[in-house]
């Protein structure tokens, strides 16, 4: 790739905002992931006894109070406050002040799936306890889908593109996928990517009537797709934020890490529920493929949605057979040591998938057994080295939405 190449309007990931229950933070993540160590375990945020599923994977450790200003605290959700820092954490990995930016060239694009539940679990407890004079006036924004790119928008003085995506879980890899229409269109930087935390009893109950949870009180089984055993996913709080940039902003900037490329993106919605038409998840993946230029062949991993649903997980073994072959690509799933973090989920694939670019390796799906039923080559037991230079990621949330992203790596030392 030439400078002039460069030039053009790709799309560079050059910051990294992890904040995960296996760790926060990209290197604590990452270790993790790769040693395989898993987080989720009985909730502990409140009594999970009441209800069929009581486990989670929750973040411990994390104290809003030393990362953000007090006159925060009582204006936002567990989801913002965690947002909020990810936020600076990416910005830092990418090396930018973004005060010291001009004005209207960084923007803001996250997903949301549920918005602040715990803060409006809260505002209704006061409002039926005690009254209406009791509810807080932040209640008018704070449980808000938008309310992330709003706040992270105000604490960083961003006046670029500023908007949410909803799309359930293939909200995250939606939001990206906008971010990087903003830059195409000019805009030289957007901070984006999602962080979902609704591990409360009306984020649970709400969940719950998904029908896709697990009732499982094992951590070590609870959460197993493409796996005979599959029963369900255990939910999890975090996500990632990332910085992109257009190219040629980051190269005269000299920014200090490029992750890799957003090469391609499409996203389909499945056909309403009794159809006689086929699922669209393969479509999405194709199309994917040919936003980026690529073929199945220059593929070197997928990162799976892994909804750990037989019939779901069937849909999504049976895409990637068809367009891969059988056993042609290895396939990962390593949520399953977080839990399915929601909107969150997809950016921290697309984290992790970027890390396996940078270091060769492909992290493993912890505690899954390939069910015989599946042709894929799903990555179990240990990292698996590998030579890779693209990548794809998937998600889907309730409701038939289907996103498809990949992703390449960047050789720094050829432009």
């Amino acid at each position: 790739m030439t400078f002039e190449a460069a030039k053009s309007t790709r799309t560079w990931v050059t910051g990294l905002g992890v904040a995960a229950p296996t760790g926060l933070g990209v290197d604590a993540y990452w270790s993790a992931t790769l040693a395989g160590h898993g987080a989720i375990g009985r909730v502990t945020r409140f009594d999970p006894s009441p209800y069929p599923s009581r486990l989670a994977g929750e973040i411990k450790g994390f104290a809003a109070e030393e990362h953000l200003p007090s006159r925060l605290l009582p204006q936002t959700d567990r989801m913002t406050r965690i947002a909020l820092v990810s936020a600076d954490w990416a910005f830092t990995d990418a090396g930018v002040v973004p005060e010291e930016l001009p004005d209207y060239d960084v923007g803001v694009i996250t997903a949301s799936h549920s918005g602040g539940f715990e803060f409006g679990q809260n505002e209704l407890r006061a409002l039926w306890s005690k009254g209406g004079k009791y509810v807080s006036a932040y209640q008018s924004f704070a449980w808000f889908y938008a309310v992330n790119s709003g706040q992270i928008s105000i604490r960083n003085g961003l006046r670029g593109p500023s908007s949410v995506v909803v799309s359930d879980q293939a909200g995250g890899l939606d939001a990206v996928a906008q971010a990087r229409r903003q830059i195409r269109k000019g805009t030289p930087m957007v901070i984006s990517g999602a962080v979902d935390a609704s591990i409360c009893p009306w984020g649970w109950v709400a969940q719950l009537t998904s029908g896709r949870l697990s009732v499982s009180d094992d951590p070590e089984r609870a959460y197993l797709p493409f796996d005979d055993r599959a029963g369900g996913h255990v939910p999890g709080e975090g996500g990632a934020l990332l910085v992109l940039e257009n190219a040629e902003h980051a190269l005269e900037r000299g920014a200090p890490h490029v992750y890799g490329e957003i090469a391609g993106h499409a996203s389909t919605v499945d056909p309403r529920p009794g159809s006689d038409r086929t699922p669209t998840l393969q479509n999405a993946i194709e199309l994917a493929l040919a936003d980026a230029g690529l073929g199945p062949g220059d593929i070197g991993v997928v990162f799976a949605d892994a909804a750990a649903v037989p019939d779901l997980d069937r849909v999504e073994a049976e895409a990637i057979t068809k367009v891969f072959g059988p056993h042609g690509v290895p396939v990962t799933a390593p949520k399953t040591t977080t839990g399915r973090l929601y909107s969150g989920a997809a950016p921290l694939d697309l984290a992790a998938a970027f890390l396996s670019l940078r270091d060769g390796v492909v992290p493993p799906t912890t505690g899954s057994t390939l069910s015989s039923r599946y042709e894929i080559d799903l990555v179990t037991g240990a990292p698996r080295p590998a030579a890779l230079r693209s990548a794809l990621v998937l998600a889907r949330g309730q409701g038939g939405f289907n996103s498809a992203m990949v992703l390449r790596a960047v050789d720094r030392s050829q432009l």
